[in-house]
């Protein structure tokens, strides 16, 4: 059974009809939030940037929210073969204690044990991430207006659902409550930001950790991130709310012009709180420089539980921490497929296993 789909937008499809796929090509990776889905991925992305873009010289833009944001800066270290092993390991072992009486831990619990979880893994390190010679990381964050410009026991969920409203009216509408704000590390942003109330601010040694931590906020899981430094005040909260899956008018350079996707779905939901319209999960024009990776359905059955990791298996698992970590190291270790499948279509690009996107 093939692992690996590849969906390809109209313009990346004519680049890999005329040319094939060569890592020079490359000028833009996103890296979609997602939680436990984007474990699947750690194979291609030791592959993408352990072996084959090493082989080509020109400046990546590497696009991240969420978990996508941790995957894309431990891109930028050195050793990332060895940096990504050490993510995925450090991500399937995290647990959370419970607090005597409670099913869940709380929001302060986790945020403080996710940032010390981050501290450790860039402790020192943030250096290698900001100047690394070729790639330029975007670290996408949601930053909260009006009445989400600050945390609170009824502002929160009354200001989410206010935005969920708004969401549903029209997606620019979500404007009004929550902002994209880009942490970059170099250069302007590589799509168009016109679509969505957007800001970009210098990532830099003062805010990385923050602006990280922040991408990862999910809401009524984690703490918003307040005072982030150089950066507007406000609350700031997981990408993924304003650009779950960074459908984004992507503008990648002429001589590098293929954007690379390796996802863990076909479909590119713009935000989070567009999962249940499923009219905006099509293909846009924004999408025409695109090559998706993602694994097919029917293999993604074979996996433990019949599914990709995901956050529900926190609580489907509880206390069994050992179950869980089997099920998702099982289900790694099975996604070595995308990659080994990948690598041997870049031998030879048949535009024959291109699916539209």
């Amino acid at each position: 059974m093939q692992a690996l789909r590849l969906h390809a937008g109209p313009r990346a499809r004519q680049h890999i009809e005329q040319h094939g796929l060569r890592p020079h090509d490359v000028g833009v990776i996103p890296g979609a939030a997602g939680g436990p889905k984007g474990l699947i991925l750690g194979p291609l992305d030791r592959f993408l940037f352990g072996q084959w873009l090493p082989q080509s010289r020109q400046p990546v833009h590497l696009v991240g929210a969420s978990i996508g944001a941790w995957r894309m800066a431990t891109a930028c270290l050195d050793a990332p073969v060895a940096a990504f092993e050490r993510l995925q390991r450090d991500y399937i072992a995290q647990h959370y204690a419970l607090p005597p009486g409670q099913k869940r831990p709380t929001p302060d619990q986790v945020s403080e044990q996710f940032g010390n979880n981050l501290k450790s893994f860039y402790g020192g390190r943030i250096p290698e991430v900001l100047n690394h010679p070729r790639y330029r990381l975007h670290i996408v964050t949601s930053r909260g207006r009006h009445l989400l410009g600050r945390e609170g026991r009824w502002r929160t969920p009354l200001g989410y659902l206010g935005a969920f409203a708004s969401n549903a009216l029209h997606r620019k509408a979500l404007g009004a409550w929550l902002e994209r704000v880009v942490f970059s590390s170099g250069g302007a942003l590589p799509f168009d930001a016109h679509d969505f109330r957007t800001r970009q601010v210098p990532l830099n040694e003062a805010n990385f950790m923050e602006a990280l931590q922040a991408s990862c906020s999910i809401p009524f899981v984690l703490r918003p991130v307040h005072g982030i430094a150089g950066a507007p005040p406000g609350a700031y909260w997981d990408g993924g709310i304003t650009d779950y899956h960074l459908h984004l008018r992507y503008q990648p350079p002429a001589a590098s012009p293929i954007v690379l996707y390796p996802h863990f779905q076909p479909s590119v939901v713009p935000g989070w709180l567009d999962k249940a319209w499923k009219g905006r999960h099509r293909s846009s024009p924004a999408l025409d420089s695109m090559l998706l990776l993602s694994p097919d359905p029917a293999w993604v059955k074979t996996l433990p539980d019949a599914k990709l990791p995901d956050r529900q298996d926190f609580t489907r698992y509880g206390p069994d921490l050992a179950g869980r970590m089997k099920a998702w190291n099982a289900a790694t270790s099975a996604s070595e497929q995308l990659a080994e499948e990948f690598a041997q279509w870049l031998q030879r690009p048949d535009p024959a296993r291109l699916l539209p996107l």
